[in-house]
Formats: structure tokens, C-alpha cells, sequence
């Protein structure tokens, strides 16, 4: 039986997460203590301790969702042996840590400066998302094509259910149309921007230069990515997707169809929360969906 190992996004966090790792496993304290060195504040303080309003700082949420995932990877050990490996978004960075191609350290600096690239680059524009369920996704994506305003489909997370991205004045555009069209909820979501959209190209070219000038390995299993959800072991396309995938859909929905056509019999995801489990099942229910 294949085993699938999947790494959550941004939005998983709640406040405590990994404290009980830090307290129970002097390896994951070890490592959460080199990540406040790394970081240069300590992230385990808001982590085990903060408010919510701590962790949806984009500098803490995405620093410390990896954390969680990776350091839980860590202290699984012979327990994980991946067949292959995904991350959602944030994930896949996660993913790859775990699976060998990214160091800790290096993984950890990479998502900082993303953090920091992408709060700068919706500060310069403001923008927004919007979760759209009960249509199927080519009419989503015609309708956003006819919109005269930036409004792009940004997660296709499982059938019936794509995240749209986009300006404030397409989104609402977006919405409006979309209910009309017969969708059951266009529900605008609290995030700092239009993430996976046109409007995060400063953000990609920011962190194309600190991807480009990071060392790369040969993950231990295949790589599902978001850009193609395809299996991926080549270091230059995997640099190359992560560097796309900031202004690109996160495409989950065709990910996990892919690993269930290529074998995956149970997917384990590894970090904060549980949606992934959840979108596991509405893609294929007699799949078995636990967490590590």
C-alpha cells in the first residue's frame, strides 16, 4: 500500500500548536530553538503562548505552520516513509523539507522571506479572496475570464470547492456573478491578499532570487506540486514550480486525483489541523485520510 504525506498551508494554525513537542521530544526543542536563532524572535513564544492575533501575522503564521509540520516529520522517524509527498501552498515547502531536497535551515529562511514578499506585496495593492462552492470549476474560471478586473481561480481545493483571488472590486464582481450562476456560497475570506494571483508578481520575483541562490537536492520520493500536480524529482523543476507557484493556482483537487491514480491508498497529513483530510475525502471517500 502507497503512502501519500501531506503538508497543510496557511490557516491551520492555532495558538499552543507544537508545544507539546517542544516539551516531550528534546530533538523537536532542539530544532524549535534553532528556528528562534534563525528567525531572530521567538516564534515558540507566540506559538505555544500568543493570541490569535499573533499567529495571523504573516511573518509568524507561515514560519510556524512549517515549523509544526517539519518538526513533526522529524520526530516521526522510521514511522515516515513516504511513497510520495505534497504540501498545500506553504505545504509544499514543508514537503520538501521532509523529504530530504531542502535543508531545515534553508526551508525555514525560504518561508520567512516569503512571508515577508508577500505581506509587502499586498500592502501595495490591496486585493482579496473568496471561497466559491457548488460549481464546477469551468464555470468558475469562464466567469472569472470575463470579469474586467484582475480575478483569477487560486486553489482548486476538491470538486465543488476553488478559492478565487484578485482586487477587491473583481472579487465583488466575482461573487455577484458567481451567485447568480448558481453557486450555493461566495464567502469573501479574512486574508492579508490575493495570494496565487497576477498581484503577487513583486513577491515572486523576490523569492526567485532567494530560490534561485538555494540549494536544491533530489527529494527521497516524488513531489506532487501545486503548479502541475505532477510527480516531480528534478532539483531545477522543482526550483522552478516553487518559484511559479506564488502567482499561480494551488491545483489540489488534480494533486490528489493524481497520487490516488498513481497508487496512494492513505494519505497521512502532517501538521497543525485537519482540512486535509477532509478534501482527501471529497475526492475519492473510500480513501484512507489520517493524521501523523
Amino acid at each position: 500500500m502507497k503512502k501519500a504525506f501531506v503538508f497543510p498551508g496557511q490557516g491551520a494554525q492555532f495558538v499552543g500548536m507544537g508545544r507539546e513537542m517542544y516539551e516531550n521530544s528534546a530533538q523537536a526543542k532542539e530544532m524549535f530553538e534553532k528556528a528562534n536563532e534563525i528567525l531572530q524572535f521567538r516564534i515558540t513564544d507566540l506559538m505555544f503562548a500568543g493570541t490569535d492575533e499573533d499567529l495571523r501575522q504573516t511573518k509568524v503564521t507561515q514560519p510556524a505552520i512549517f515549523l509544526h509540520s517539519v518538526i513533526l516529520a522529524d520526530t516521526l522517524g522510521e514511522e515516515f516513509k513516504p511513497d510520495m509527498v505534497a504540501g498545500h501552498s506553504l505545504g509544499e515547502f514543508s514537503a520538501l523539507v521532509a523529504a530530504k531536497a531542502l535543508s531545515f535551515e534553508d526551508g525555514l529562511v525560504l518561508v520567512s522571506k516569503r512571508a515577508m514578499a508577500m505581506q509587502k506585496a499586498c500592502e501595495k495593492e490591496p486585493s482579496t479572496m473568496a471561497a466559491i462552492m457548488g460549481l464546477e470549476d469551468k464555470v468558475v474560471e469562464d466567469i472569472c475570464r470575463e470579469i474586467d478586473d484582475v480575478v483569477v481561480p487560486a486553489n482548486y481545493n476538491s470538486p465543488g470547492q476553488l478559492v478565487i483571488s484578485g482586487s477587491i472590486k473583481g472579487i465583488d464582481l466575482a461573487c455577484i456573478r458567481l451567485k447568480e450562476a448558481g453557486a450555493k456560497r461566495a464567502l469573501p475570506l479574512k486574508v492579508g491578499g490575493a495570494f496565487h494571483s497576477p498581484l503577487m508578481e513583486p513577491a515572486r520575483i523576490e523569492l526567485a532570487a532567494a530560490i534561485n541562490e538555494t540549494a536544491i537536492n533530489s527529494p527521497i520520493c516524488p513531489i506532487y506540486q501545486n503548479v502541475n500536480a505532477q510527480p516531480v524529482t528534478d532539483p531545477a523543476m522543482i526550483k522552478a514550480n516553487l518559484v511559479a507557484q506564488l502567482t499561480s493556482p494551488v491545483r489540489w483537487t488534480q494533486t490528489m486525483i493524481n497520487m490516488i491514480e498513481d497508487g496512494a491508498a492513505k494519505f497521512i497529513e502532517v501538521g497543525p489541523g485537519t482540512v486535509l483530510q477532509g478534501l482527501v475525502r471529497k475526492v475519492n471517500q473510500d480513501i484512507e485520510a489520517v493524521s501523523a
